[in-house]
């Protein structure tokens, strides 16, 4: 789980770099909003509308969708998301706005710019960062008795 949320990051800073260093800023982590998106395909935080055409561009897609959408939405509303305090843009970001535009969401979604191919080429580019790192470590342990 930790590398989608180290992937997040990576296109969060790439396609809205304001808001990225906002949330860092602030300490906000994917993993306080991103977890609740994606784990209910956004069922929970958006309307059914919005939820079912991200649901037929996923099951198209695959996963990669999933954090396009999170990065429209945040990309969308990032005026707003701004000039928040931490705990607004929480409650916020767990129920988004039931008056939701879609075709100005999936405009957003399209400029963000995260295809497929490259959230999978990303993917593996940091598993196989994390599995050196993780070897590296497992060499310098001492060997056991």
């Amino acid at each position: 789980m930790f590398v989608y949320f180290d992937v997040f990051n990576l296109f969060f800073e790439e396609a809205l770099p304001p808001l990225f260093n906002f949330f860092t800023h602030l300490q906000l982590t994917p993993d306080l909003y991103l977890i609740g998106w994606v784990f209910t395909l956004f069922s929970k935080s958006l309307p059914l509308d919005v939820v079912s055409r991200i649901w037929d561009v996923y099951f198209r897609d695959g996963d990669s969708f999933l954090f396009a959408a999170a990065l429209g939405i945040l990309r969308m509303y990032m005026p707003q998301l701004l000039h928040m305090e931490f705990e607004v843009i929480l409650q916020f970001l767990r129920k988004l706005p039931e008056d939701m535009n879609a075709d100005v969401l999936f405009e957003h979604i399209k400029a963000v710019g995260l295809t497929p191919r490259k959230f999978q080429h990303t993917m593996v580019e940091l598993v196989d960062m994390n599995n050196v790192e993780r070897r590296k470590k497992n060499a310098s342990l001492p060997a056991p008795n």
